[in-house]
């Protein structure tokens, strides 16, 4: 793995995002080795907690690699966010609880990353949103589903057909994460928890997880997000600047 960085530190797993020169963002190399450190972690039965965050970069994860998707056709676009969203259902489906320490950007599939984490710390320089309808699509990495599972459907709408970007202290007051702490903070504030965490039954904190996870809906809601995002792909509204309705 080349754009994900798995560490361990006794029982608490770190996984760091490795793409700095492009803010972290989801290219297919770090969406392979994302998906490859989620099936080391599953099979790892000596971790019981997870810290993704990102890195060296200035960002958690800017979102899609948008240089990268510049002339891939729709086969090509439908292949490489269906990878992700497989990516990102990993890092939800691990046994352990996985916290999200998010920095600088998080917008598109990167919040969709940290969406899919049980728990999110923020920095107070953090920006997050699911900004996919300004460039002509919809979130496709589990947002749909995710969001208003967290939020409520009608908040998570608003955020959504608005794509809009939240400071740190707008997510905290709608519940989208846990604490902001300083930026300098972070890792630690995220370290103490993971520890803390650790530090309980392991097979109790894993079957809590099932519990809480085995809520309803969300299976048929991520299917229905996929559906939604095949048939948004063909249209001319993904070819800025003009949103023609068609």
């Amino acid at each position: 793995m080349e754009k994900v960085i798995l560490t361990r530190e006794g029982h608490v797993a770190w996984l760091a995002l490795n793409n700095p020169d492009r803010h972290n963002a989801l290219s297919r190399q770090v969406v392979r080795d994302l998906q490859e450190a989620a099936h080391q972690l599953a099979v790892d039965r000596s971790v019981r907690a997870v810290v993704v965050h990102g890195g060296v970069s200035k960002s958690f994860c800017s979102g899609a690699d948008l240089k990268e998707r510049q002339g891939m056709d729709e086969p090509a676009v439908l292949d490489t966010v269906h990878a992700l969203r497989s990516a990102v259902n990993s890092v939800a489906q691990l046994p352990m609880p996985v916290i999200a320490a998010i920095h600088g950007m998080a917008f598109g599939g990167g919040f969709e990353l940290a969406l899919a984490c049980d728990i999110r710390i923020a920095a107070e320089d953090a920006q997050m949103g699911l900004t996919e309808v300004g460039w002509g699509i919809i979130p496709g990495a589990g947002g749909c589903a995710r969001l208003p599972a967290l939020i409520g459907p009608a908040r998570a709408k608003e955020l959504i057909f608005t794509a809009r970007r939240l400071a740190a202290g707008e997510a905290l007051a709608l519940g989208l994460v846990n604490r902001v702490v300083g930026r300098e903070e972070l890792l630690d504030a995220a370290r103490a928890l993971a520890e803390e965490i650790a530090r309980q039954a392991p097979l109790a904190v894993r079957a809590a997880k099932r519990a809480i996870d085995a809520g309803p809906g969300l299976a048929g809601a991520l299917a229905a997000e996929w559906e939604a995002y095949r048939s948004i792909v063909p249209t001319r509204d993904r070819r800025p600047p003009e949103f023609r309705g068609e």
